[in-house]
């Protein structure tokens, strides 16, 4: 039975092992501190956070989210340690809100290892805070106890660790702050949250009667206010019945039609085994919105069912070592046949321990593999491979779609299993493709040039799949290549004709172009504040425009570098988005002055390379690029289709 706590009030805890689950409605950092028995940190060891998650017997999420699970195992504290608190932030200098007051109140719980809940607490009456301690765990009389808090700090985390006796809380603080805003800016951007009461997959049981990872619908947002027609009012959305009957969203003056269609209903499974993968299995009004939710819910089950293995292989770990130690210390089982014996049954247990693991490991990984070899041959063309046989029968959509894929993402736990890396659209953030010597061994391998040739095919990959999903006339790319030397990568843009303008060259051409878009995003950002959007000058291109920049920053004056910067911050809320294809050593000389900037991008490479993070646990994600394959000439002959039906359209 869960006992839901307020502030001051504690409550035992019987077991070692603990889960402390957060959900608070908008991304924060979760941590904890350790302290004696004066209340007192006693050095930055004894903090877990985003920058350094393990403590022993602690860890942490390795960046700010919206719900976190922090794992705890009380045998493995330190003696000196008399109470972990359990921290929550705002991120600073991420744009987000800059205190608690306006927001949804944050909500914790004690659960064990099964999700059993055993103590929760709400953390209501917070103002100005911008840090909060919201639980403790302490030692009382030999035994754990957890208590309410709800300790808010108007000064962040640097007040917060000062008022617990932390010589290092402004540097510590700072600290965090910077490992946060750069793991947002290393994290694949997560989807919009759902609506309340709409669901995407669900844990399900197999008919074995074990738990295993599923999709299920549980109901679609209805729709919003119907669009009036020219000279009407706009027609509200139908109300509930009073009577508690089912709502009808029909509109009155149409011939009703018929609902959206179910997803495909899963094959019966055979006992014991879990039901078969559907593709589209996942809540959505469209093929197109089920097929996205059910790959995000894909990406997110790999996220936790990973986290959970790793997280049981670092518990035998810890465990094993603390046994091993207690024979060491004793003189009496240090040598001898009982020590030996003590030895070999902790080696055994922890072997039991990661079997166990891993055999739910594999059987999770198992069910996302098939679910993915159905998934992967009906995606769209916005989501798909470009070796997928849906380019074959290419049209030119009318519709811009959801979202777009730009790569693949995989663990180490199961290489071969790739979730499609889906981006929302239009793009909030630009694309820094990134030219320099990637951690990889594959990007260890490759010489400059060659990495710099990858970058630009991979930048101009993304463009073409861009230009490829976006309805006739309704997307528009610019290049700057300032020394001329990407003629190659981009002869399937200007080959085609896809290009209205030939790639600006010079110094001259970098600087019209800048100024150009840098027009054009004021021009608009004004019509937009000022209500005046049909003032907008009729020969201004209300396309989506993309500027791809190849070789930053050669070419490049302080000017262009300031009008780059604005284009990265304010471009994409009005439909101008940036993709950067530059090595970051080589602007070092404009030092921290662009730090700005490359975490206002989403960082992909040219080559596979381990630096993306989940919006959910924070695993270091293997991030594969999306090329044509090897003497393809599917951008050619999309690109083609495109230009076509741009012709056709007077566009």
């Amino acid at each position: 039975m869960t006992v839901e706590l307020v502030r001051g009030q504690n409550h035992p805890l019987p077991g070692a092992r603990w889960e402390i689950r957060v959900s608070a409605g908008k991304p924060v950092v979760a941590g904890a501190t350790l302290s004696d028995d004066r209340g007192n940190i006693r050095g930055t060891d004894w903090v877990a956070h985003p920058a350094s998650p393990n403590t022993p017997g602690l860890e942490v999420p390795k960046q700010a989210a919206a719900d976190h699970r922090l794992a705890v195992d009380l045998d493995a504290i330190p003696a000196a340690v008399h109470r972990v608190s359990v921290l929550l932030a705002l991120p600073v200098g991420v744009g987000g809100p800059v205190s608690f007051a306006g927001l949804a109140a944050p909500f914790v719980a004690v659960t064990g290892l099964d999700g059993t809940e055993v103590a929760s607490y709400t953390i209501t009456g917070l103002d100005a805070e911008s840090a909060v301690i919201a639980l403790e765990l302490y030692r009382r009389q030999g035994a754990w106890k957890v208590r309410a808090v709800g300790q808010g700090y108007a000064g962040g985390l640097a007040a917060m660790f000062q008022d617990q006796g932390l010589a290092q809380a402004a540097d510590l603080a700072a600290a965090i702050n910077e490992a946060v805003a750069d793991g947002i800016a290393r994290s694949v951007p997560a989807p919009p949250p759902r609506p309340s009461g709409e669901g995407g997959r669900l844990r399900t049981v197999t008919a074995g009667g074990s738990t295993g990872n599923g999709s299920a619908v549980t109901g679609a947002a209805p729709p919003g206010p119907e669009p009036a027609t020219p000279g009407q009012s706009p027609v509200p959305a139908a109300q509930p019945v009073t009577g508690g009957g089912p709502v009808n969203y029909q509109h009155p003056g149409r011939t009703p039609a018929a609902p959206p269609s179910p997803p495909p209903a899963a094959p019966p499974a055979e006992p014991g085994r879990p039901a078969q993968p559907v593709a589209g299995d996942a809540t959505g009004w469209t093929m197109e919105e089920r097929l996205y939710n059910q790959v995000w819910g894909m990406f997110e089950d790999l996220a936790r069912t990973t986290a959970a293995y790793r997280s049981a292989v670092d518990f035998a770990d810890a465990r094993m070592e603390q046994e091993l130690d207690r024979v060491l210390s004793d003189p009496r089982s240090r040598i001898g046949s009982s020590g030996d014996a003590a030895r070999t049954e902790a080696r055994a247990k922890h072997t039991r321990l990661v079997d166990q693991a891993r055999a739910a490991l594999d059987r999770d990984l198992a069910q996302l593999v098939a679910e993915a070899e159905v998934v992967e041959p009906a995606l769209p063309p916005a989501f798909a491979r470009w070796d997928s046989p849906v380019w074959q029968g290419y049209r030119v959509p009318m519709e811009i779609p959801m979202a777009l894929r730009l790569g693949d993402l995989h663990l180490p736990e199961r290489p071969d299993l790739r979730i499609p890396m889906l981006v929302r659209l239009p793009l909030e953030r630009g694309l820094w493709v990134d030219s320099g010597r990637a951690a990889s061994s594959e990007g260890a391998l490759a010489d400059p040039a060659e990495m710099r040739r990858l970058a630009m095919d991979t930048a101009v990959a993304h463009a073409a799949r861009m230009l490829a999903v976006y309805p006739a006339g309704e997307f528009t790319v610019h290049v700057i290549d300032p020394a001329g030397s990407a003629g190659p990568s981009l002869a399937p843009l200007t080959g085609t004709g896809a290009l209205h303008e030939p790639p600006a060259s010079g110094a001259g051409g970098v600087a019209a172009v800048l100024a150009r878009l840098t027009q054009r995003v004021d021009l608009v950002q004004m019509a937009v504040r000022g209500g005046a959007s049909d003032a907008l000058p009729p020969d201004l291109d209300t396309a989506e425009q993309l500027l791809i920049v190849h070789d930053f920053p050669h070419g490049f004056d302080d000017r262009a570098v300031t009008q780059l910067r604005y284009l990265a911050d304010e471009g994409p809320a009005v439909g101008v988005h940036l993709m950067m294809v530059a090595d970051r050593e080589d602007a070092q000389a404009y030092g921290p002055v662009l730090d700005p900037l490359w975490r206002a991008l989403l960082r992909i490479t040219p080559v596979a390379d381990d630096h993306l993070a989940d919006p959910w646990v924070g695993h270091a994600w293997t991030y594969e690029p999306l090329l044509a394959p090897a003497g393809s000439s599917v951008l050619h002959h999309v690109l083609g289709k495109v230009v076509e039906a741009r012709r056709a359209w007077g566009r």
